[in-house]
């Protein structure tokens, strides 16, 4: 259903990694269960993922890796986390290596390529402390200079992967002055420090992904060597939050691999479960809320996939665009699941019941992907500082920025361009203003106009687009006047109305990238993406969330869409607008060998 070379290692993956509901399977919904019942850490899963080299897809070409680009990444880790997050948020600590791939030296990114790859090594990231939470500069741990390097003291505290880790980022107080700049950033190697300096805390016993290895670890004066220390001393804060912008954005591809199966098991129970002599399927409520999830996948999609493509474009504009796509694709995908577990009724708060109990452990796991890397309330803080000069930018669009608008649009949303080489280097603590997202609106809009002309799109569906891309660009419009009348606070002391207001801008950056990935892939992605009626459904469901819109879409446009849902679930395909092939069950690989002996295989 696709060409697109930056999806074959995720489907790859997904083929030897086989069936999750297979339980001789190396990532099965039964083995995660066990592991989840026991609390203990997935270390033959992670194990074998190394020894498939995955880990390498981490490393950048040129330290010696074969990382291409997020895209790719994106889709590696939401093949993991379908089938357990425990696993693919364990493994997936190796996406803070880019932290060093960002600041460190020559050596410094040489000694971590080669202890990923070669040593199959592991990093965790000692940010918060347990008085301080997300106050980084409040924090306790010091690093106080001595000859040859620093003495390190204090704890960091709770930290996924603290003690079966071999490289710790941690982040300590350098100057007693205090302010912004009184922070540094070391890569900690336990190889290369003295083990009686340092110790592990106890695991914290959690609601969901159990079997995380969730620590913390400390120290006592321990000297850590210069060569460990990123970058100059006094930017630490600035690494920290610039390696956030890549972290924050892969967060997303758990609550995608989450999303995928949750729709997929209610699915399943749904089409099975006869109940008022129908299907469960079959009543329209547990229908919609089916169909409401899977649009609600294919919105974050584009949203997630938009942002991984424009690490590679536009990385100076990743202030805004991580923090939209943590808050915004986490949430909704959450949402979501919580939405489709009343269709399963109770058996989504069984264990053993329904799929080994996948649903209430993809449940658990999920509700802490909104607080990883920084909550939903720092990110919208984060976004908050930003709304008054993406404003100002706005206003400020001449012919001249929006022509180079449109070529940065084009490379970011067209899936068969190939992307530049990320840099992350050229991450930005503060945008300047610019979102092409939605800066790009007017140019979605006329380019809608201009496809009025063409003999195979459906009018309607057409029509229906630019009228409600028009809603699209008043909402934008009214939340610029509002950012502009509202009374601004820098610091924490933000109004509750701002924070609706980020969020309001958010679900219209989710808009936008869906209209942008329409209009640039509508000839590559299949019938079902071109036709556009997804994307009718998709903006309504946004603008409901932002006004009184009336039910104006069709009851055909609903059942077409519920259609290629069961399409997609019944060729065992991903639940995506790029919907690759999944694993099959020994049961589906059966028929179609039966299906082609008998010579009634269906064609691809």
């Amino acid at each position: 259903m696709h060409q697109l070379k930056q999806y074959w290692l995720a489907e790859a993956l997904e083929k030897d990694l086989g069936h999750p509901g297979d339980p001789e399977s190396i990532m099965s919904f039964a083995s995660a269960i066990a592991l989840d019942e026991q609390e203990a850490f997935p270390e033959a899963e992670i194990e074998w993922l190394y020894n498939w080299n995955l880990q390498n897809h981490y490393i950048p070409v040129s330290c010696g890796g074969e990382f291409t680009s997020f895209e790719e990444l994106v889709a590696a880790i939401r093949v993991m986390s379908r089938r357990d997050q425990t696993t693919g948020i364990s493994f997936s600590t190796l996406f803070w290596s880019f932290i060093t791939w960002l600041a460190g030296t020559e050596p410094q990114k040489q000694r971590l390529a080669h202890f990923i790859k070669e040593q199959h090594g592991a990093m965790c990231l000692g940010y918060s402390e347990r008085e301080h939470g997300s106050d980084l500069v409040g924090g306790d741990v010091t690093a106080t200079k001595v000859p040859g390097g620093y003495l390190l003291n204090g704890e960091k505290w709770p930290i996924n992967r603290a003690t079966v880790s071999g490289v710790t980022y941690i982040i300590a107080r350098t100057d007693p002055a205090g302010g912004a700049r009184c922070l540094s950033l070391f890569m900690v190697e336990k190889s290369r420090i003295n083990q009686a300096e340092y110790y592990n805390l106890p695991k914290i016993l959690t609601h969901g992904i159990r079997g995380c290895d969730m620590s913390g670890i400390g120290f006592t004066d321990c000297f850590i060597p210069d060569d460990m220390r990123l970058g100059d001393e006094g930017v630490g804060l600035e690494l920290a939050l610039k390696g956030f912008q890549v972290t924050r954005t892969l967060c997303a591809a758990f609550s995608h691999g989450a999303a995928d199966t949750a729709l997929r098991t209610t699915l399943k129970f749904a089409l099975n479960r006869r109940i008022y002599d129908k299907t469960v399927f079959d009543l329209p409520q547990p229908q919609q809320t089916l169909v409401d999830g899977f649009l609600d996948i294919l919105i974050c999609d584009c949203e997630t996939i938009g942002a991984a493509r424009g690490f590679h474009v536009v990385p100076e504009q990743f202030s805004v665009w991580a923090s939209v796509v943590k808050y915004f694709v986490t949430t909704q995908l959450e949402t979501a699941i919580n939405n489709l577990s009343v269709v399963l009724g109770s058996r989504f708060y069984m264990r053993e019941e329904h799929d080994w109990g996948i649903f209430q452990k993809l449940l658990r796991d999920n509700s802490i992907i909104s607080v990883f890397d920084g909550s939903t309330v720092v990110n919208l803080h984060a976004l908050i500082l930003q709304l008054r000069q993406i404003t100002k930018y706005r206003a400020k669009t001449n012919p001249k920025t929006t022509e180079a608008l449109k070529s940065r649009l084009e490379i970011i949303f067209t899936l068969q361009q190939p992307v530049p080489t990320f840099v992350p280097q050229n991450l930005e603590l503060f945008g300047r203003g610019v979102d092409d997202a939605l800066q790009g609106l007017e140019i979605a809009l006329e380019q809608l106009r201009e496809l009025k002309s063409e003999s195979n799109i459906n009018s309607e569906i057409l029509k229906q687009l630019i009228d409600l891309s028009k809603i699209i660009l008043e909402e934008l419009n009214v939340h610029d006047e509002l950012i502009a009348d509202l009374k601004f606070e820098y610091g924490h002391n933000q109004s509750s109305k701002l924070f609706d207001t980020a969020k309001k801008y958010c679900t219209l950056h989710a808009a936008a990238s869906c209209l942008h990935m329409w209009i640039y892939n509508r000839k590559t992605l299949g019938d079902f993406f071109a036709k556009g009626e997804w994307l009718v459904l998709s903006l309504h469901r946004l603008l409901r969330s932002l006004r009184p819109m009336p039910y104006l879409t069709s009851r055909s446009e609903v059942e077409n869409v519920a259609q290629e849902m069961l399409k997609l679930y019944r060729e065992e395909r991903l639940f995506s607008i790029v919907p690759f092939q999944l694993a099959q069950s020994k049961t589906q690989i059966l028929e179609d060998k039966t299906n082609a002996t008998s010579g009634s295989l269906l064609p691809a």
